[in-house]
């Protein structure tokens, strides 16, 4: 019995994660036959890299020239671009593993359900979601080796997803229906919420005069040594900071201090130290003065939160 072939990719879209994605599909031997964007400039840019891909105005033309298409387009035109799509049944089908065509949208967020219309139409439907922050540059090819995609499909397409994401030298991942928005609204703290931290730190240290840029140049070195402390020992053996080593006191001072500036410095700050306190918990020997530390977190946060509370009702 012959192998099934690869199956044919087209992307609707020409932005940078379809870039990253239609190029190193290509490398990895897969046949990627057309692209389409909203303007043809973007479109011919990428397709003009990829051995025998062709640029289109329509999308309907990438559904006619490939087996799976994905919608590598805003989340808020991802239900609309279904809507106009028009799956009809392949002379083809089943020689490439799939039973028909696929309709596969890459965002993180947005149900799979938006792509309802091609499924009444006999395709079949998926969400790949590749969990990196794309630049744009060539060199993101590289750098989402080792990255995870998030795979919501069922089936012969979720097999041929999961190969594709071992074909980027990705961690496939599974998510149930009805998931996405939650993983996706989590992962925010990997990632701009890590971003928010640092911005909030910049901020205090700008009160005693330090530059953004001296600021960043301090603390990015940190923040790389914390995340690869992280992956090699853990979340809670990566805990560093006042919480982790029972510095009631610290915590103590620290929280006062914030609750002084005013703002939500101190509320922040109480609420990452209420997480560190978990963390800190998980340990296999946890400070002995967590509990204090504890409460002391709570109730600074009590203040912080009332006083926020007492503001808006002002307002």
């Amino acid at each position: 019995m012959s192998q099934p072939s690869l199956p044919r990719l087209g992307f609707v879209g020409a932005g940078r994660l379809a870039r990253c994605l239609a190029l190193s599909f290509s490398r990895a031997g897969y046949p990627v036959t057309a692209v389409a964007s909203r303007t043809a400039a973007s479109a011919s840019r990428l397709a003009s890299q990829i051995e025998h891909c062709a640029a289109f105005d329509d999308p309907q033309q990438v559904v006619d020239a490939a087996d799976i298409i994905f919608l590598a387009v805003p989340d808020d035109s991802i239900g609309t671009t279904a809507h106009t799509l028009r799956f009809v049944a392949d002379a083809a089908s089943g020689q490439n593993g799939l039973t028909g065509k696929a309709l596969v949208h890459c965002s993180g967020a947005s149900p799979v359900e938006l792509l309802a219309p091609a499924r009444d139409q006999g395709a079949s439907i998926g969400g790949f979601h590749p969990l990196y922050l794309f630049s744009g540059d060539l060199a993101d090819l590289e750098r989402i080796a080792g990255c995870s995609v998030t795979i919501e499909a069922d089936g012969a397409l979720k097999d041929a997803l999961t190969a594709l994401a071992v074909a980027l030298r990705c961690h496939p991942l599974s998510i149930p229906a009805g998931g996405r928005m939650l993983y996706h609204a989590a992962a925010h703290y990997a990632a701009s919420f890590a971003l928010c931290s640092l911005a909030e730190c910049v901020a205090l240290w700008r009160t005693l005069g330090f530059a953004e840029d001296d600021a960043l140049r301090a603390l990015l070195p940190m923040l790389s040594g914390t995340i690869e402390t992280a992956r090699d020992k853990g979340l809670p053996n990566a805990l560093a900071g006042p919480v982790s080593r029972g510095d009631t006191g610290v915590v103590e001072k620290q929280l006062a201090l914030l609750e002084g500036l005013g703002g939500d410095h101190a509320a922040l700050y109480g609420l990452l130290s209420r997480r560190a306190v978990g963390l800190a918990e998980r340990r296999a020997k946890p400070p002995a003065a967590i509990e204090a530390i504890a409460e002391a977190v709570e109730e600074s946060l009590n203040r912080s939160l009332n006083q926020a509370a007492a503001g808006a009702s002002v307002k």
